[in-house]
């Protein structure tokens, strides 16, 4: 076990049992990154010199660090060297630990291959490329330059992505310069065409030359500071040799408020690749912020047509239905869009380290709260259930789209819109039964067979009401049709069988819920969001094999109710946790106004409110998320995330002081966890939306107003010198 000399002062890091078993994992996991590859991997080798004295290992996870020579990946290790601990004097009994020697590893995520740096301290440098099968080959300057890139890009999207959290991963600004950018730059346009080797965002089913992380990468690092002119002529250059790159110009130059220019290239673009769907989705897009979804619609109507396996097409028009108010059209494409498996980032092994060393800064540190378990991290079960949460990748965005459906529309309406276009479970039953009925009659009297009775299969045909049925499912077999006058209905309503349609109330086993809801059934607490009963989704039909999206559009036609459709399993299911998030959300909001009748102070813990802030943000009501999240501020709970919305609120709304005053503690937090970079960040965005709007002086004296302790000031400027070495817009005034 390693003493406290052998640790880093301001450095994380994971101490290993079993010396070089971080290097190991990560040989053996190679095969398994998929797309841009983890953080790179530094592993130290520490020793005291003394014979009987055992070397230790450990390591970290970092990026931003330059990777494109060995020597500024040996210089960053040659840094560490005077990062340990110096606790030694001249009447201390013990030996102080030295960096003996070290290993940067980055992975290239276009070839595919580990680049490797050996460093020996003191001594030299060896640089190697690992493969898939774990084999040594030599370094070449188009491997060095693969590379490069691969860490840039990794840097750039992972630099604030809150679901990708490694422990002991350390963030630097990955370009700092004009020159490094220009660098970056010449880097992107000589790998441009393979950048699809790299993989692109979960929603894109193929990466294509114009959707994949190295464009994605592009596109945040020059939009996130409003600066599209070198994104521009980086396109304009390419554009000359693949039509299909004029998509990302004209993103480029609509960014640059440069629209008839943007209108001009897109025109043009047309008559080369009228089949690209990244083209139409600029053009739409463009329409659509003009105020023109009927417009809009119609291209992405046509979109839809050049890339339909891509769920981006069909979000697209989802979106466009919802805009013009056709919402039957809405929710029959969200059931057409094809979902993926989610695939996350890729990630290192975890390893149980023999111990965890994570350096906190004092200075910076003090304005947070402790970190430690308190009852302020302790939530209703009820609220830790929520489903929504978990949902990533197509099932995220296709969520999205249900939530705001549900908010233009309420939640009734949008049951009675399902009900309308999709085949309810109850009805078909129904439709069953009445088969059943029809059967024995006919096997009873077969002379008195009704001749208008048939049955449709699943291969369309049509057979006699006396033929066998065979078992029933939803989604593949056929129904009996048309019924006879005779024959007794259910009482449906809007589609389903009112009979049959579970009614949850919000008033649940808590004595507080009961009466809660008592108060307001005696009109004490007035509901303003929804009713006190929120109508729980009955079943869609659907069936499991085949899969619905494998029934023949004929058979559809004719199993239909009216042309009515059968919905996919997975849209079916996301009712369900849309129910979940909706009978919480009124749970709450009832809560919330008895309380306020009552005159009696509503309490929660952090990490509900916090968690009741993200429900709110999903289901579109802002303002009430806003007041959750303030509320958890609050608590003694220590989480970035409430900090971080309402830093993002405060920006749309221009509000400088707040701004700065969330920005604060949001740096603080990041520093905490090792994030020391500038941008792109969350904080450098904001701080440029306002300084577009008051100029980076005003947010400069604001600051210098606050009285704040040199580190955090220090930290605070750094965004606005990262302005004015790049002249981001509003720095010179």
């Amino acid at each position: 076990m390693a003493d406290a000399t052998a640790s880093f002062k301001d450095v994380p890091e994971l101490f290993e049992v079993e010396l070089g078993e971080a290097l190991t994992a990560r040989t053996e996991s190679l095969s398994t990154f998929r797309e841009l590859g983890p953080p790179d991997l530094c592993h130290i080798v520490k020793s005291t010199g003394r014979t009987g004295q055992r070397d230790i290992g450990s390591y970290h996870f970092v990026s931003g660090v330059d990777a494109s020579s060995s020597a500024s990946l040996a210089a960053y290790i040659n840094s560490l060297t005077y990062s340990i601990e110096d606790n030694s004097a001249w009447f201390s009994k013990s030996t102080a630990w030295k960096v003996r020697n070290g290993c940067y590893c980055c992975f290239n995520a276009f070839s595919r291959v580990d680049i490797r740096v050996d460093v020996k301290i003191p001594g030299g440098v060896v640089a190697y490329v690992v493969d898939l099968r774990g084999e040594r080959h030599e370094a070449t300057p188009e491997i060095w330059q693969e590379t490069y890139l691969s860490a840039l890009l990794r840097a750039i999207l992972y630099s604030d992505d809150p679901t990708y959290w490694l422990e002991a991963y350390r963030k630097l600004d990955p370009i700092t310069t004009i020159e490094g950018e220009l660098r970056f730059l010449q880097a992107a346009e000589a790998l441009f065409m393979k950048g699809w080797q790299v993989g692109s965002d979960p929603e894109i089913q193929v990466a294509t030359v114009v959707s994949n992380h190295l464009t994605a990468g592009v596109m945040k690092y020059f939009s996130s500071s409003g600066r599209c002119q070198p994104a521009a002529n980086l396109f304009e250059k390419l554009a000359a040799r693949e039509p299909e790159i004029a998509s990302l110009l004209a993103r480029s130059y609509i960014g640059m408020n440069e629209e008839v220019k943007a209108v001009q290239i897109m025109s043009a673009a047309m008559k080369h690749t009228p089949h690209s769907y990244t083209l139409l989705h600029v053009q739409s897009d463009f329409l659509r912020s003009k105020g023109r979804s009927d417009w809009a619609l119609k291209l992405a109507k046509e979109a839809v047509n050049c890339a339909p396996s891509e769920f981006v097409t069909w979000e697209k028009l989802t979106e466009l239905y919802i805009d013009t108010k056709d919402y039957e059209s809405a929710l029959l494409t969200l059931n057409s869009c094809p979902m993926f498996t989610f695939n996350g980032r890729d990630a290192h092994r975890a390893l149980v380290p023999a111990k965890v060393h994570l350096p906190f800064q004092r200075q910076i540190g003090d304005i947070l709260p402790e970190k430690t378990k308190s009852e302020d991290d302790v939530a209703d079960p009820a609220l830790l259930r929520l489903p929504a949460p978990g949902l990533r990748g197509t099932w995220a965005r296709a969520y999205s789209l249900l939530t705001r459906l549900v908010s233009d529309i309420g939640w009734d309406e949008l049951l009675k819109t399902r009900s309308v276009v999709f085949v309810m479970e109850e009805e078909y039953r129904m439709q069953k039964a009445q088969a059943d009925i029809q059967k024995v009659a006919t096997s009873h009297s077969a002379q008195d067979v009704n001749e208008n009775v048939a049955v449709i299969h699943e291969d369309g045909s049509v057979t006699a009401g006396n033929a066998t049925l065979a078992d029933d499912d939803a989604s593949t077999r056929g129904m009996s049709s048309p019924l006879s006058e005779s024959e007794s209905k259910p009482e449906f309503e809007n589609g389903l069988n009112v009979s049959a349609i579970p009614i949850i109330r919000v008033s649940s086993e808590s004595d507080t819920e009961r009466e809660i809801a008592e108060s307001i059934r005696n009109g004490i607490a007035e509901q303003d969001e929804q009713s006190m009963t929120l109508e729980k989704p009955v079943q869609a039909a659907a069936g499991e094999e085949p899969e619905p999206s494998q029934v023949s559009n004929s058979y559809q036609e004719a199993f239909s109710f009216t042309n009515k459709r059968l919905c996919e399993r997975w849209l079916d299911n996301l009712f369900m946790v849309l129910y979940e998030d909706l009978r919480v959300w009124t749970i709450f909001r009832a809560e919330v106004a008895h309380f306020k009748t009552q005159h009696v102070a509503y309490r929660k813990t952090g990490i509900e409110w916090e968690i009741l802030g993200d429900l709110g943000m999903r289901l579109h009501h802002k303002e009430e998320a806003k007041e959750a999240y303030q509320r958890c501020l609050d608590t003694s709970r220590y989480s970035q995330k409430p900090w971080a919305k309402l830093l993002e609120m405060y920006a749309d709304e221009g509000d400088i002081t707040r701004t700065i005053q969330a920005a604060i503690r949001v740096a603080a937090y990041q520093y905490a966890d090792y994030t020391e970079m500038t941008y792109p960040t969350l904080i450098a965005r904001c701080f440029f939306k306002l300084g577009q709007i008051h100029g980076h002086a005003k947010i400069s004296f604001t600051l210098l107003s606050m009285g704040l302790p040199d580190p955090i000031l220090k930290i605070m400027d750094s965004y606005l010198q990262y302005g004015k070495t790049f002249k981001v817009e509003g720095y010179d005034f």
